[in-house]
């Protein structure tokens, strides 16, 4: 099941817009190449997180 910017997994919540959608884009393109959703999201999050800290962004919202 793809996720959009308004329907994204629980996990992602607490994650501050760039990198949630970065994580979305990512976990959605994993899934087109036969990921499993729980595998896709792993990796996904992983990836958007370090694509944030290259690029000096804040990951999560603040308290979190």
């Amino acid at each position: 099941m793809p996720w959009t910017h308004d329907d994204y997994p629980e996990s992602l919540k607490n994650f501050l817009a760039p990198v949630r959608n970065k994580a979305i884009d990512i976990a959605n393109a994993l899934l087109e190449d036969g990921y499993e959703e729980g595998r896709a999201i792993s990796i996904a999050t992983s990836q958007a997180k370090e694509w944030a800290e290259h690029r000096h962004k804040r990951i999560r919202k603040k308290g979190h």
